[in-house]
């Protein structure tokens, strides 16, 4: 379901006016984690674009029949196909695509699908983000200077919502398991958390999925006895402050 309009405020640090450095652009993000979703919803709530999402090829065609967005964002696993068939869609159609991706092995293929940049997740500065946003976007002007601001922490239970659906996508029969391993293998990366990328790495045999299935159970355990994020003993260098 598309998110509505946001009215965003983001504050500059030395002055008390409000900075909207990306005010009346509008952005199609085509994403199937709510956990991504949300952190890239408040950074363009708080820098002053319209974000609308899409969850699937088929909903983000829906969107293109009814407007045209300054910039879009294709994530590349989705659930009924591969986001380099709708960026080579966007692309012919004259729009400017940014593909977002948890497998840095993406970038040819989104580049060769008409996306005029890649972007490895997690996303680690805001500033860099919005920076290349800024450029993306056709006549927008050049980047300017600003303070490097963190990603804003992502609510907690998008995480857990993601980990949900990770575990059904698993448990699914007949389900897509190069999907399920790759959804789960971004949302790691995204909270840090290496044993369970290694786990989705490894999901291959029946073996291997059981030990995921029941790293994901562990996971969920864990984030209902602390009511927060992954626990830190199993977060990676990030700390998890990055966006899947």
């Amino acid at each position: 379901m598309p998110i509505p309009p946001d009215s965003p405020r983001l504050m500059d640090s030395g002055t008390s006016a409000v900075v909207q450095p990306l005010r009346g652009v509008t952005v199609l993000l085509v994403e199937d984690s709510r956990h991504t979703c949300d952190a890239l919803r408040l950074i363009f709530q708080r820098s002053g674009a319209r974000l609308r999402r899409a969850e699937t090829l088929a909903t983000a065609r829906a969107h293109l029949g009814r407007y045209r967005p300054d910039l879009v964002i294709v994530d590349l696993g989705l659930p009924d196909g591969r986001g380099e068939i709708f960026i080579a869609e966007a692309a012919e159609n004259g729009l400017a695509v940014l593909a977002l991706s948890g497998d840095p092995d993406g970038r040819g293929s989104a580049l060769e699908a008409g996306a005029v940049a890649f972007l490895d997740k997690p996303i680690m500065s805001v500033a860099a983000f919005l920076r290349l946003v800024r450029q993306l976007v056709a006549g927008f002007g050049a980047p300017q200077a600003e303070e490097e601001i963190l990603p804003p922490a992502a609510d907690p239970a998008a995480l857990r919502d993601d980990l949900v659906r990770a575990a059904a996508l698993l448990a699914e029969d007949g389900g897509d398991l190069a999907y399920a391993t790759g959804f789960v293998r971004s949302l790691a990366r995204a909270a840090g958390d290496i044993m369970l990328e290694e786990a989705a790495l490894q999901a291959a045999s029946a073996a291997g999925q059981k030990a995921l299935a029941d790293l994901l159970t562990l996971r969920l355990g864990a984030m209902q006895r602390l009511g927060q994020g992954i626990p830190p003993a199993h977060a990676g260098p990030s700390g998890g402050r990055g966006i899947n």
